[in-house]
């Protein structure tokens, strides 16, 4: 049986009811609110948990260093085993650079490191306890094993270069689905950072760009949406014959931000087959929230770093420090975050941080808007991703939770957690297999 990091706030609800002993309302409450816990737990436990997108880098994935251990990243196997996340889509992310042979070659190379980092834990590391899943059967299969299930998501179609015969040598290595951009126009496709000024590279999808449409639906590798341009969105919709995906985005109406869905683009997916991966991160949760939070953070962090000689570097500064400037700051960072962490939760005036009530009133938008069957679950952790609540796999437990709490059933939080991917991906499978025949 999997002992749960439970949500504090519920917790401490419980222990004042219990604590209460002059009120029989307040010992109803605390056993109803155990009783829900429990349920939740027994849920938890029978569905199929499945994140679509964890970050990765290649240092955690060494002989001496890797997934094994319980590093400091949000997603690793001590933290999967502790939240009962079974499934985890690690991702092959490049970020975006030059438009050039140089840099569709380093891009490439990235890449490659990416997939060999992922298949070495699953084949080398880790054998035992993880194993790559390229299919719904073999995530089944996988988790009624015992084991954990990875799988692999490409974020940003740039590696693939000018060379469309790399979407069947990432398709071989297990890819099963891709975004055409990140955060800046690829040589496939625009970008959603095209809102802030206005300037598009294709008005959506390059010629190219189309082409890997209609590869990726011969092969049956999912076509991702969450980065790319509105009208890149439209086209990729018009042009494929199989369901679409957002690997990781939330809604629009909830939180103006351009890597957010608005109802139109909701409604394209709906009318698509497709599923939409709400996604853990602040920022694309509640601005508001997020701002204020972060604000109070940076002060405090900006304090620290000063104690140890350091400076604070805004996200945007970052390009032009050295590599090794850079790998100096992280470092700071990740020691000083949890030290933050801790400060800011036994300070009585620090501002709320978005949790996961945020994340799943976006949820409740998506299943109300879309309805249930298009509405699925992602963290981005080791990305930017991470809420109060959860901040990290082992926290995992703590979503069905509130699902539970908001009085989804067992069916629609399996549906929620994997089903909904899973049966994308079974539909993406089946066109490539009419096509072929």
């Amino acid at each position: 049986m999997k002992k749960y990091l439970i949500l504090t706030s519920l917790m401490l609800t419980i222990m004042s009811c219990k604590n209460d002993s002059k009120s029989t309302n307040t010992d109803d409450a605390a056993q109803d609110s155990i009783a829900l816990i429990e349920r939740a737990k027994a849920i938890h436990e029978r569905v199929i948990t499945l994140d679509t997108h964890c970050d990765i880098n290649v240092k955690n994935f060494t002989d001496s260093i890797n997934y094994t251990q319980n590093l400091d990243n949000q997603v690793n196997l001590p933290k999967m085993k502790t939240g009962g996340l079974d499934v985890a889509w690690f991702i092959v992310y490049t970020g975006q650079d030059t438009l050039t042979d140089e840099g569709y070659k380093n891009a490439y190379d990235n890449a490659i490191s990416k997939f060999d980092a992922i298949h070495k834990l699953c084949k080398d590391i880790a054998p035992n306890d993880i194993e790559l899943a390229t299919t719904s059967s073999d995530v089944r299969r996988i988790v009624k094993s015992g084991k954990k299930a990875a799988m692999i998501g490409i974020e940003n179609g740039y590696p693939v270069g000018k060379d469309i015969k790399n979407v069947e040598k990432f398709y071989n290595l297990g890819a099963r689905y891709m975004s055409l951009a990140h955060n800046g126009h690829s040589q496939l496709s625009d970008s959603n950072t095209g809102e802030e000024d206005g300037v598009w590279l294709h008005i959506g999808l390059s010629d190219l760009g189309k082409e890997v449409i209609a590869e990726m639906n011969r092969l049956g590798m999912m076509i991702d949406v969450s980065h790319p341009s509105k009208d890149a969105m439209k086209q990729m919709v018009e042009l494929s014959k199989a369901p679409i995906i957002a690997s990781h985005s939330s809604a629009r109406a909830l939180c103006d931000h351009s890597r957010n869905l608005d109802d139109e683009q909701l409604g394209w997916i709906v009318k698509n087959g497709g599923v939409v991966q709400t996604v853990a991160f602040s920022s694309y949760l509640n601005t508001e929230k997020h701002e204020k939070r972060a604000e109070f953070e940076k002060e405090l962090t900006i304090k620290h770093l000063d104690s140890m000689g350091l400076k604070w570097v805004d996200r945007k500064d970052m390009k032009a420090l050295t590599t090794e400037a850079r790998e100096t700051y992280f470092n700071a960072l990740s020691k000083i975050r949890p030290l933050i962490k801790d400060k800011i939760s036994k300070m009585k005036d620090a501002p709320p941080a978005v949790n996961v009530s945020d994340f799943v009133d976006h949820i409740d938008y998506l299943v109300e808007t879309m309805g249930i069957e298009h509405v699925g679950i992602s963290s981005d952790f080791d990305g930017g991703g991470g809420i109060e609540g959860w901040s990290d796999a082992s926290e995992t437990f703590n979503v069905t939770l509130e699902l539970v709490r908001r009085g989804y059933t067992e069916e629609e939080i399996e549906m929620l957690w994997s089903g909904n991917l899973l049966r994308v991906l079974d539909e993406v499978e089946a066109v490539a297999k009419g096509m072929k025949n």
